[in-house]
């Protein structure tokens, strides 16, 4: 997934609630779908914040020696300033790009 190029707004705003219902028929439904890829988007973004940041991990312990990186204030940054995982998420959802199957389609399939 490349987060760089999400829409999702950055601040809160206001939503229309018969927009998001009519993606499921149920505005609950809809927004446990939405929580569920928030979470996956929360977790995809720290490991990829994690592992950008392990490259600048120091071998040694010794406070003293702890210096400021710009490359790695910079990475800080810019994932600081990225939308919130649940406005990705919703983005994602009201635009149909999250695939979802409801519990009593998986059970009639088998």
């Amino acid at each position: 997934m490349n987060f760089k190029t999400t829409n999702a707004e950055n601040s809160t705003i206001t939503r229309n609630m018969d927009e998001i219902e009519n993606v499921t028929g149920n505005v609950y439904e809809s927004c446990v779908v939405v929580a569920k890829r928030a979470n996956q988007i929360s977790v995809d973004l720290k490991e990829e914040l994690t592992s950008k940041l392990a490259e600048f991990a120091s071998t040694t312990d010794n406070l003293e020696e702890i210096f400021e990186n710009r490359e790695q204030i910079e990475i800080s940054r810019f994932y600081e300033k990225l939308p919130k995982p649940n406005a990705m998420a919703l983005k994602e959802f009201i635009d149909g790009k999250v695939y979802f199957r409801k519990q009593e389609q998986q059970t009639e399939e088998k």
